[in-house]
């Protein structure tokens, strides 16, 4: 124990533990009051430092970026896409645009091979020396033919770029063999009218919830299920095959647990697949503060961060579950973004008015003002529901019961900083 009459700095730190309980709480408040002092003036000797130098504030904002799971995200390496990568992690814009740098390289090295026609005749020693030399230039050209990979950046590196988080997805990267293993899902009608029928599992008491599904999903229809002793207990084929007959170009399945939504099945008719979602965070329009009434208008969609060949997939299903030509007069948008393989799906109405004195100008994703809607600012309001999906699987076709045959099924990875959409 130490002596009575050591009496230590306000700014330093005590090898041992004293025995008062109040002597205790008083050290630790000065030493806390101690370190926040120096912090202060380390921040405000920083401060007056990037006054004089901007460039070091400009370095010190690159360098402090959070290392969040989305920026810590890493990829499967896959050097074709002459498979469907369901079961992969596979950035499908780096994908396409490795095919194409490889056909570019390859044109070059076609018309670099072209032999001139003016120098034809040459000697039999300049014919071995020119055997070799062409030698070499067919193991350069193999070399730029089979780029290089690159390599796996750091967290660190990968946190310094910028983030993607709000990107918007690119239908048109999806892998031709993909699309021509559901080819019911990636058509290009620019006509195409959906026709929905909406319904529950048996003895369901989500009809209100149902109805709502109604005003989400243009030209739907609700039919509710029943399983009374004397009535015929529909299955989910048997109802897939009655709305096929009657062009029907999906079902959708609502189901509950305690009287609350749980899950969302889509099937595509007329041959599936067939989409498992489970739901969370439920919310109608009337809970929400500030909501608004929707209208009948077809609304805009906004797919946002669809990135792999699963997430193309995802993305076209909810494609052709609303017409490919909005009704703009209602000014009425439906957005899925995609965050961590979860899907957050929001219902807004927007108004483009003036932008106020005290409001900021639209910044783009590379962080600067747009030009052209420097006066422009976009006011929405959110009409609900609210909800959260998560694609727990893909069943091939329509099935008797539900997961006998899988295209894709969740949980089989294992890793945090590995996403499948």
């Amino acid at each position: 124990m130490a002596s009575k009459k050591f009496k230590p700095s306000a700014k330093a730190t005590l090898p041992f533990k004293v025995a008062n309980k109040d002597k205790r709480q008083k050290l630790h408040i000065t030493r806390k009051k101690a370190n926040d002092s120096i912090r202060r003036d380390e921040r405000l000797r920083r401060r007056r430092e990037e006054d004089q130098n901007p460039i070091l504030k400009e370095e010190r904002l690159k360098k402090n970026v959070p290392l969040t799971l989305e920026r810590k995200r890493i990829w499967d390496e896959v050097d074709h896409d002459s498979t469907d990568g369901l079961g992969q992690s596979v950035n499908a814009e780096q994908l396409k645009r490795r095919k194409f740098d490889q056909d570019a390289v390859f044109k070059e090295n076609q018309t670099a091979r072209q032999p001139n026609e003016d120098t034809e005749s040459i000697d039999a020693g300049d014919d071995k020396d020119s055997m070799i030399d062409s030698t070499d230039d067919e193991h350069e050209s193999d070399e730029n033919l089979n780029p290089l990979e690159e390599l796996q950046k750091t967290a660190t590196e990968r946190a310094t770029s910028p983030a993607q988080s709000t990107t918007r997805t690119n239908l048109d990267l999806t892998p031709e063999a993909l699309a021509a293993r559901f080819p019911t899902l990636f058509f290009t009608e620019e006509s195409h009218k959906p026709k929905i029928l909406i319904t529950t599992t048996l003895n369901s008491n989500l009809h209100h919830e149902a109805q709502i599904l109604t005003s989400l999903f243009p030209y739907s229809l609700y039919i509710p299920r029943s399983s009374h002793r004397y009535g015929h207990k529909f299955s989910v084929r048997e109802i897939s095959s009655f709305a096929s007959k009657r062009n029907y170009t999906a079902v959708v399945i609502l189901k509950e647990d305690q009287k609350r939504p749980t899950g969302l099945t889509f099937v595509h008719l007329p041959q599936g697949p067939t989409f498992h979602f489970s739901i969370n965070n439920w919310l109608e329009g009337k809970k929400v503060p500030g909501h608004g009434r929707p209208t009948d208008h077809s609304p805009e969609v906004i797919l946002s961060n669809f990135r792999t060949p699963l997430g193309l997939l995802t993305a076209h299903l909810f494609r052709v579950m609303f017409p490919h030509r909005p009704e703009v007069q209602g000014r009425q948008v439906v957005t899925l973004h995609n965050q961590r393989d979860y899907i957050f799906v929001r219902r807004h109405r927007y108004v483009f008015r003036e932008k106020r004195a005290t409001e900021k100008s639209v910044v783009g994703s590379d962080g600067k003002e747009m030009k052209g809607v420097e006066d422009i600012r976009a006011g929405l309001q959110e009409l609900g529901p609210r909800f959260t999906l998560k694609l727990r699987r893909i069943d091939k076709g329509i099935q008797r019961e539900s997961g006998q045959e899988w295209e894709w099924k969740g949980k089989m990875e294992k890793q945090r900083t590995k996403f499948q959409l």
